[in-house]
């Protein structure tokens, strides 16, 4: 695994069923900001086997949390699930086909699985273009003079209540 981190992006869940669904969207909404559709399918599988090993071992009556990140290094977006389920600390990494992966006993709190999956052909972390994000721009609102009333007009509110109580519900 290569150290030299270009971008990250994680989601902390809790560790039911629906963080697998909820993983896959995070991962395609990550992807698409990064322009690397090309790995949707790719790496919302891995993602969805990590967080999935995660959730089959975790106690649906007191589930605790797992983290999905993904982080863009080397050649490779690294999938790192974090749990914190003690019990399991010292198990294995899933097996995912095709893609190197591992597991590492995070000291009293649980453990980090991770599984490598290569960017497109002669792409490499420092290439992909990162999301622009601009300075928001607020608008802003004059405040009322004092003593002039904030709120909406009277008029306004009466013929909605009007409206309202004319209409057969």
């Amino acid at each position: 695994m290569n150290s030299q981190t270009a971008q990250l992006d994680d989601l902390r869940l809790v560790a039911l069923p629906s963080a697998i669904k909820c993983t896959e969207l995070f991962v395609r909404f990550s992807l698409t900001e990064w322009s690397l559709r090309d790995l949707f399918d790719e790496a919302a599988d891995v993602a969805r086997q990590l967080v999935g090993a995660v959730v089959d071992r975790t106690d649906p009556s007191s589930p605790g949390f797992v983290t999905v990140r993904l982080r863009l290094s080397g050649n490779c977006l690294v999938v790192e699930v974090e749990d914190d389920q003690l019990t399991h600390i010292h198990d294995d990494a899933p097996v995912v086909e095709g893609y190197p992966t591992g597991a590492v006993p995070l000291e009293g709190r649980g453990k980090l699985v991770w599984c490598e999956v290569p960017l497109p052909s002669g792409v490499t972390a420092e290439q992909v273009r990162l999301p622009r994000r601009d300075e928001r721009r607020t608008r802003t609102v004059p405040e009322p003079a004092p003593g002039e009333a904030t709120g909406p007009e009277p008029g306004v509110v009466d013929r909605i209540l009007v409206s309202l109580q004319n209409r057969d519900w």
